[in-house]
């Protein structure tokens, strides 16, 4: 009866939860993206070498990755709201070692500053996975697309706010491109705040309780069954929650549908940090404002989530196959469009830009998607730990490469390779069987 009851609070209850992981994602999205806008320039400027551009943004991106690894633990033993409040935490103090760094013009320190900041994308990354713990597998996609959507406020009010920084930067005393950090840590402090009062009770945690209460039931059917000499085997075993990267490898390992789910994810992260880390590069070679850059970012951030829903429908109704192959199309398309701007403003780059976020969206809800999909309750926590680390080592090594590339051969090289790598997610997805690709209902 206890599991009856709370099924019947399931919906209620995760009606809940999305409405506050949205909020969440509003306030993490202006802290991210404020400082993501001008985390290149300000590398440049405290560096003193363009060539150094990328490190930044690429320190950033591996801090996400690695920082995933202890948020992962948190939350297998302690749930996701612990999991997300130190995401969010370590990311306030990032964006305050930034500004520091700034200050004192250490490029060292801005490593390490920007490094934790990327706790930031891992709480905000975690998210989506929270929004399905208790989703009904019939609408796994749109609940968790909603959360990736809820993005796009922030996201896209963070690029700009680059004019605002400037005008709080010279009111503070602090360097102008530092400004936008001091957004990042309002941002930061606000979603913390909300995820430690409202995020109650734990999405994962309640999962679990139903799953236990489940398990409880088929064990005394098993016992009863052992009794009346109507059941033979081993009883069913109890879920294993743990959370270590260890278990996640040996899950992946095992399980094909999961694999290529964390291979379209990993992908998709890779061409779209790649592509995005240089672009505010080559349009200051064409001379273009600081402002017009914010925007042509901002619009590439719009396009990450604005459509998530649409993407997260599609995946629930055609698959995530379709919506993977979908993905690595849109993503090979924005590439190559890309290779043919111009250095500075154009109307193709700023398509382009649009497009990789589009594509994007469409690798990351679709592999999430699937990947939640593949796998039990009680091995979540670890391969959706492992798929973001491997999320952000593949944007980390894309955004390292990146300016490598960029700086030796030209910005079209690296688009035009770009493309190719949409095109492996194509076969990836084309690969995938059928009925195993889709959404378990």
């Amino acid at each position: 009866m206890t599991t009856t009851i709370t099924r019947l609070d399931q919906g209620t209850l995760q009606r809940k939860v999305i409405r506050t992981l949205v909020a969440t994602q509003i306030l993490g999205g202006v802290g991210m993206a404020s400082g993501i806008a001008v985390g290149a320039l300000l590398a440049e400027e405290i560096s003193g070498t363009e060539a150094l551009a990328g490190v930044g943004t690429t320190s950033q991106v591996l801090g996400s990755a690695l920082i995933t690894i202890p948020v992962a633990r948190v939350i297998a033993s302690r749930g996701r709201r612990m999991g997300q409040s130190l995401g969010l935490g370590v990311a306030f103090v990032g964006a305050a070692l930034v500004i520091t760094a700034a200050v004192a013009n250490s490029f060292a320190l801005f490593l390490v500053g920007m490094f934790l900041f990327g706790g930031g994308t891992t709480a905000n990354n975690q998210a989506r996975y929270a929004a399905a713990d208790l989703a009904e597998p019939a609408h796994r996609g749109r609940d968790l697309s909603i959360v990736v959507w809820a993005t796009t406020i922030g996201s896209v009010a963070g690029p700009n706010l680059v004019g605002p920084g400037v005008s709080v930067a010279r009111l503070v005393g602090i360097p102008d491109l530092a400004g936008c950090f001091v957004f990042s840590l309002a941002g930061f402090l606000l979603a913390w705040l909300v995820v430690n009062l409202l995020l109650r009770p734990d999405p994962l945690l309640t999962a679990r309780a139903l799953e236990a209460a489940e398990h409880e039931e088929r064990a005394q059917r098993h016992t009863a069954g052992l009794a009346e000499g109507t059941t033979t085997g081993p009883a069913p075993e109890a879920p294993n929650h743990d959370g270590s990267m260890r278990r996640g490898i040996s899950v992946i390992r095992a399980n094909t549908r999961a694999l290529r789910a964390v291979l379209v994810m990993g992908l998709g992260h890779l061409v779209m940090v790649s592509v995005m880390v240089m672009t505010p590069i080559h349009m200051k070679h064409g001379h273009a404002e600081l402002e017009v850059i914010g925007f042509v970012i901002s619009i590439h951030i719009l396009g990450m989530y604005v459509l998530s829903p649409v993407v997260g429908m599609a995946v629930d109704r055609w698959g995530g196959r379709v919506v993977a192959m979908l993905g690595g199309v849109i993503l090979a398309v924005a590439s190559g469009l890309a290779a043919l701007s111009e250095a500075g403003w154009s109307a193709l780059l700023l398509v382009a830009l649009f497009l990789l976020g589009v594509g994007w969206s469409c690798t990351l809800v679709s592999g999430s998607t699937l990947l939640t999909a593949a796998v039990a309750t009680d091995e979540r926590p670890a391969t959706q730990g492992l798929a973001d680390v491997f999320m952000g080592l593949a944007g980390a090594g894309g955004g390292a490469v990146a300016g490598i590339v960029v700086g030796s051969l030209g910005y079209a090289w690296l688009a035009g390779a770009s493309a190719v790598v949409g095109v492996v997610i194509l076969g990836i997805g084309a690969a995938m069987s059928r009925p195993s690709s889709r959404v378990t209902r």
